[in-house]
């Protein structure tokens, strides 16, 4: 069975949707993931900084 030029654009066309829903997910996944690690580290962070401090003011 041979396609006409039409169906071969229609598959093309359907082939980037596609594409760009994959890489719509995977922008999507990767901002949560970096959400998450900012969140982690920067309340880890914080910790860090208060401790320091205490013990800046300790020494004083």
């Amino acid at each position: 069975m041979e396609r006409t030029m039409s169906e071969e654009l229609k598959k093309i066309e359907e082939e980037k949707g596609a594409s760009m829903l994959e890489y719509a997910l995977l922008a999507a996944l990767i901002a949560v993931v970096c959400i998450a690690a900012i969140t982690f580290l920067g309340s880890e962070a914080s910790e860090s900084f208060s401790r320091i401090g205490s013990q800046v003011n300790v020494a004083n």
